[in-house]
């Protein structure tokens, strides 16, 4: 299965410090949200996908992780006591029950099918309950990053237009980038988790589709070109999400907010890069559209 980009998990330390620089660059974010975990979120509707800001709200809330059962919190508790950033990647899915079955037959270091619900304030201030059910990928190879498929229970109540319009054009992540010292090293995993013609080698990198975007996993090198103002002297050498990219409809109008609400930024012909020092952790990249 090409299973495409749901959202990507942003750990921040501080959710309103989060919220307030995402809304100057641009973006529109769904009011704060409680989980019954200990952890709080924000989200960036986008057409199809979206982003989520998440801090920990209620430590003494968070449970500890048990042999076959992910603890979400504490995974992004303890990703935070070491950095902010681009936690967990999440894939779309129709069946997470059944997604689960079969990251398990493929042999991959899976856990039981987590559900749960929790209470959306519509754009109206209306509540309504939202559920879904998460199935969990890790790879101890990779102790910095989690995968997991989110089936949702109640879309009609989840998406809404009025939060998936943005000053900055924004449209959808298109391409997710991870650094590891050896990506060729990663590609069974990587097929086992999507499909293995889903993953393409090149020297120092992996490209991995998903649906009409991608994950790219590359070397520190090809890091340096793909984001040049990284500084590598700070990145970790386990492998990590770096950074990730969203399609806007006008870079113009996108580099033009960022200007007036003061967010350093790099123009390189199609694309504005923000550093990971702005983005919380994580190089923030905006895109011109593709053509359609």
């Amino acid at each position: 299965m090409n299973r495409a980009i749901d959202h990507l998990v942003l750990a921040v330390n501080d959710l309103e410090a989060a919220r307030e620089t995402y809304r100057r660059m641009g973006f529109t974010l769904t009011p704060p949200a409680q989980h019954p975990w200990g952890t709080a979120n924000s989200l960036v509707q986008l057409q199809g996908n979206f982003l989520e800001l998440l801090a920990v709200a209620d430590p003494a809330k968070i449970p500890a992780p048990e042999p076959g059962r992910f603890s979400f919190g504490a995974f992004n508790q303890a990703f935070l006591r070491r950095r902010q950033g681009l936690s967990m990647l999440v894939f779309q899915s129709s069946d997470a029950r059944r997604d689960q079955a079969e990251f398990a037959a493929r042999g991959l270091q899976t856990y039981e099918p987590f559900d749960f619900s929790r209470q959306a304030k519509l754009p109206d201030g209306s509540l309504k309950t939202v559920a879904f059910t998460l199935a969990f990928v890790t790879e101890p190879r990779m102790p910095d990053a989690a995968f997991f498929t989110c089936q949702q229970h109640a879309p009609e109540f989840f998406w809404k237009p009025e939060y998936q319009r943005h000053a900055n054009g924004a449209r959808a992540v298109v391409e997710v980038v991870m650094l590891a010292n050896d990506p060729g090293g990663l590609a069974e995993f990587f097929g086992k988790l999507l499909e293995p013609d889903a993953v393409s080698r090149a020297e120092g990198a992996l490209r991995v589709r998903l649906g009409e975007g991608a994950l790219s996993v590359l070397d520190a090198t090809r890091l340096a070109l793909r984001f040049p103002g990284i500084r590598l002297r700070d990145v970790l050498r386990k492998p990590h999400f770096a950074g990730y990219s969203i399609a806007v409809a006008d870079l113009d109008v996108a580099e033009d907010v960022l200007e007036r609400n003061d967010i350093p930024a790099e123009r390189s012909d199609d694309r504005l890069q923000i550093a990971a020092e702005h983005g919380f952790g994580t190089v923030i990249e905006l895109r011109a559209a593709e053509q359609r």
